[in-house]
């Protein structure tokens, strides 16, 4: 297991437990996919109105996906929300292709968004975080949830919806922390069998900010646990591991 807490507005470490291990991010792979996706919409070389068609490769992704056939499509803006609320693999590597031409050459441009974001241990070879050769570190993932916070922050909102409907479902967030701890507005869950139980979170209470990220937990109980102990902890004025 690898965590760290830092606050926000100035990046300081407030805790950290083996934070610069090399591990599988699973799906806060997705967080970098989007970042791009906000950056091409923030330079208007993308528009939420626009339609992101689906490939045979996008519709044969394994779950959790949204389920459209080869040749379907839906907006921009829906194809966000499905990431962000549901972890989309399909609508991910759809929308990676409208703006990439293809996967791989979108998760380069992953890569090369890391790397300017000072994230040195992290590289993707796929946008979704499944198993492949997606590698990243608790530290270099709480420098991406500052990062979408400080350069996307009109966007960030995205990641604390706890719902929405598509086709006549309703689809929950599979961060169940979003409502359930005080302040908690996001960000993104991750889990394969390879990578353990992830969670990139962050918590604001009055003027003060928080992030925390846990990787590697071994049940899903057990990571939001520790991430409302990191996180109340740090609020409380604590630094160090939790009791």
């Amino acid at each position: 297991m690898s965590a760290i807490l830092i606050d926000a507005r100035d990046g300081r470490v407030l805790y950290a437990q083996g934070a610069n291990l090399v591990r599988r991010p699973a799906s806060l792979t997705k967080m970098m996919t989007l970042f791009l996706a906000f950056d091409a919409l923030d330079a208007n070389k993308l528009q939420l109105s626009d339609t992101v068609k689906f490939s045979r490769a996008a519709a044969n992704q394994p779950p959790s996906r949204l389920g459209l056939r080869p040749g379907a499509g839906l907006t921009v803006g829906e194809a966000i929300r499905a990431i962000a609320v549901s972890s989309a693999n399909d609508v991910a590597v759809a929308l990676s292709e409208k703006l990439g031409g293809s996967e791989a050459g979108f998760a380069r441009r992953m890569t090369a968004k890391a790397r300017t974001l000072g994230m040195r241990r992290t590289s993707f070879t796929n946008v979704t975080g499944l198993p492949g050769a997606n590698l990243t570190t608790a530290t270099d993932m709480a420098m991406l949830s500052r990062a979408l916070i400080d350069q996307h922050a009109d966007r960030y909102a995205y990641f604390s919806t706890r719902s929405f409907r598509w086709a006549g479902r309703q689809l929950q967030n599979h961060n169940h922390m979003l409502g359930a701890f005080d302040g908690l507005d996001g960000i993104k869950t991750g889990y394969t069998v390879e990578a353990g139980f992830n969670l990139a979170a962050s918590a604001k209470r009055g003027n003060r900010r928080l992030i925390a990220v846990v990787l590697g937990e071994r049940t899903a109980r057990s990571r939001d646990r520790l991430v409302a102990q990191i996180l109340e902890r740090g609020f409380n004025g604590g630094e160090g591991a939790p009791s």
